[in-house]
């Protein structure tokens, strides 16, 4: 007898995002093994997920569903992965800052702007989801308006005025 081949993926997050992956009464984990065909193993104490299914590529997947909710996403947002024109794409701050606590905090500020109004408009003009958490900048969304998105972030992450950047994005959105 030949048995099935299984295979595994394994992703760290965040302990306080992994009663967010489990949901109440386990609901959110439950779901997302449900609509991937995967089976998750999480270790609450170190923040270790072990996906497993038979489907190499579902099981690649669901790996980025849980790093998203572990980037700061909601299961909701994250679940937009599912849908295969969606792509997940993480700017590390400190990339730009350096270790510095001080630019870090300022460089997330600058992102998300005034009551996060930043954010929100380059959430708007390129139809993606954005998560900042840590030292990290997460979107969601198509390939090419995370491309956008990125470059307005990485924009702003590197100097560029608010204005610029809503600008270039508003030239964007005006070719499409």
């Amino acid at each position: 007898m030949i048995s099935k081949m299984e295979y595994r993926q394994e992703i760290k997050i965040p302990k306080e995002r992994v009663a967010v992956l489990i949901g109440k009464k386990g609901e959110v984990k439950k779901k997302i093994e449900k609509e991937t065909g995967t089976k998750i193993e999480v270790d609450s104490e170190e923040g270790e997920v072990i996906i497993k299914s038979e489907d190499n590529v579902r099981a690649y997947e669901t790996r980025g569903i849980v790093q998203a909710i572990g980037r700061g996403f909601s299961p909701e947002n994250a679940e937009l992965l599912l849908n295969e024109k969606n792509t997940l794409e993480i700017i590390n701050i400190i990339d730009f800052t350096g270790k510095s606590k001080k630019k870090i905090l300022r460089m997330k500020g600058r992102v998300i702007g005034t009551s996060g109004k930043a954010k929100r408009l380059i959430e708007q003009f390129t139809n993606t989801k954005i998560s900042i958490y840590g030292k990290t900048i997460s979107i969601i969304g198509e390939i090419d308006a995370v491309a956008n998105a990125k470059r307005a972030l990485e924009g702003l992450l590197k100097g560029s005025t608010h204005g610029n950047v809503f600008m270039w994005l508003e030239r964007q959105n005006s070719m499409e």
